[in-house]
């Protein structure tokens, strides 16, 4: 197994890891619309704050020499599903070759966030 920390993602604020690759894929931990540099939210629209995860995602697959094409399962967890619509739009240009997805409203997310997002990618 190899531990991936890239400072182009948010640092982890818990006991995890930003990713994790094992057996040919790369997991990576859920990326919320956090700003690198300063660990503030980059806005307060799920379309900016789903751009930010994309980004985020993108530095973590760079890190491992990856990028969206080699993505095959994600996981979106939205605060509220009447920004799905609005979500989509974002993710629709960074996941172009359209991986298996899971997307559905939760409670709430670290932060109050408004939206998540986690990759399996291939190796």
């Amino acid at each position: 197994m190899k531990v991936t920390h890239t400072t182009h993602a948010p640092a982890a604020i818990g006991p995890y890891s930003q990713a994790v690759s094992a057996n040919g894929f790369l997991f990576t931990s859920g990326q919320i619309g956090l700003i690198p540099e300063s660990g503030k939210p980059a806005g307060t629209t799920v379309a900016i704050q789903a751009d930010q995860c994309c980004q985020n995602i993108k530095a973590i697959l760079e890190a491992n020499g990856l990028d969206f094409n080699r993505v095959v399962k994600t996981t979106c967890f939205l605060a509220d599903i009447a920004d799905f619509a609005a979500f989509n739009e974002v993710y629709a240009r960074y996941f172009t070759g359209k991986p298996a997805r899971s997307c559905f409203a939760v409670k709430d997310l670290p932060g109050s966030m408004l939206c998540e997002i986690e990759v399996i990618a291939a190796l």
